[in-house]
């Protein structure tokens, strides 16, 4: 297959797909799929909001594949891998989307109240999924010699600055994107020297399921680093944790 294959976890709906009613630009997923050179497979456990998603982006003209996928489920992981493996024969992008905040929950206001099974199931679906999936991959990027890993994550992670922002405590939603920009750093570290960048980057607060109607920007305006990272050159940044580009015009780095 010519075309470059981009995988997007959690991608029927919020930032991974956008709603219908986005700009032209769109999402992850409608941004990839508009390039020429790149072919999406959109994600979800539901193959009915897969499916859908499908659906109204071929109403627009742009069309991508769907499989259903559970990041969370090793079985649904590898039928998922072999599917590819048998379809595709290779895997180009992959973005780690799929994730979940239980940070509007009362008991995440403080480290007091928190509830530990919350937690686990944060930490399960924001940290270890992303391993699951991407050490599922991993081999076909290998293969080639070639991928481009972006995974999602958020300014709140910034353990630099965690001390003194201005967003809520939210410790189970912090603690999983800790663990997912260490996941970012340990993969670019095992990866030095070869054509496969890992980088992460926060969307920052976007018009999605998860951010909420009263957020300032929409998904597409959140989608747009992402982009960036998928369709990095050869030789392009590996392991750093990047800003939406909207907010400095550019690319620009994040503390750790």
């Amino acid at each position: 297959m010519t075309q470059k294959v981009a995988v997007i976890t959690g991608s029927y709906k919020g930032l991974g797909y956008a709603l219908a009613t986005a700009t032209p630009s769109g999402s992850i997923a409608r941004q990839l799929a508009q390039q020429e050179d790149i072919r999406v497979v959109l994600t979800s456990r539901q193959e009915q909001d897969g499916l859908a998603a499908q659906k109204r982006l071929s109403s627009e003209n742009i069309q991508v594949d769907f499989h259903a996928l559970d990041v969370t489920s090793d079985i649904s992981v590898q039928q998922f891998t072999t599917w590819l493996q048998q379809t595709y024969g290779k895997v180009d992008i992959l973005v780690n989307n799929a994730g979940v905040n239980p940070t509007m929950q009362p008991e995440e206001s403080s480290l007091l109240t928190v509830q530990m099974e919350t937690m686990l199931a944060t930490l399960t679906t924001n940290v270890l999924a992303v391993a699951r999936i991407t050490q599922a991959l991993m081999p076909l990027m290998k293969a080639q010699n070639y991928g481009r890993i972006v995974n999602v994550s958020t300014e709140m992670a910034s353990i630099s600055s965690m001390g003194s922002d201005y967003y809520p405590l939210a410790p189970s939603y912090r603690l999983s994107k800790v663990g997912l920009n260490g996941l970012t750093a340990l993969w670019a570290k095992e990866l030095q020297g070869s054509n496969i960048l890992v980088n992460a980057y926060s969307p920052g607060w976007m018009q999605t399921d998860m951010g909420g109607s009263n957020a300032p920007f929409t998904a597409d305006e959140g989608a747009e680093t992402a982009v960036y990272l998928a369709t990095l050159p050869e030789g392009g940044v590996q392991g750093q944790f990047f800003a939406e580009m909207r907010k400095f015009g550019g690319a620009v780095a994040l503390p750790w």
